[in-house]
């Protein structure tokens, strides 16, 4: 484990000259951080959006004897919309399915982040215009800001 731990970080550092940084989008939530991810979980599932994960890195840390405030991120998608994207470009793989971090900062404020979906996929074959990256940008945008519960 340690060697791919230890690789990968060794790809990433050589790489990261070479990798676009996409635009982080935040939006805040007004519940908590297991609350504001059952939202995003159930208005996902009601928008039809399969849901392929759910990964609760606090829960992670203190099973590893260690601590971090609530945060957990939601990977979801819907393989209409994804698999243009990579059928215009494969690589886009690396980016989907979609994912929404949901944390609590050191103020205790929750907040949802994702990435923007044109910024995400910039360098690759694929047009910022393109109606399935419109179409990603319109869904996160709802969908966490029915999960904010604003």
């Amino acid at each position: 484990m340690q060697r791919v731990l230890t690789f990968c970080a060794t790809v990433a550092f050589a790489t990261a000259s070479t990798v676009a940084v996409a635009e982080i989008i935040s939006v805040a939530s007004s519940r908590s951080v297991p609350e504001t991810v059952d939202a995003l979980e159930a208005a996902a599932t009601e928008a039809g959006l399969g849901i392929a994960a759910r990964i609760d890195h606090a829960a992670g840390a203190t099973k590893a004897g260690m601590a971090l405030p609530p945060g957990q991120v939601l990977i979801f998608g819907n393989p209409e919309v994804g698999t243009p994207a990579m059928q215009a470009d494969p690589r886009a793989g690396l980016y989907l399915p979609l994912r929404v971090a949901v944390y609590e900062d050191a103020d205790g404020k929750v907040w949802l982040i994702y990435e923007d979906p044109a910024a995400m996929m910039e360098g690759l074959d694929i047009s910022a215009d393109a109606p399935f990256v419109q179409a990603m940008t319109g869904a996160l945008a709802k969908l966490t800001a029915t999960a904010a519960g604003d």
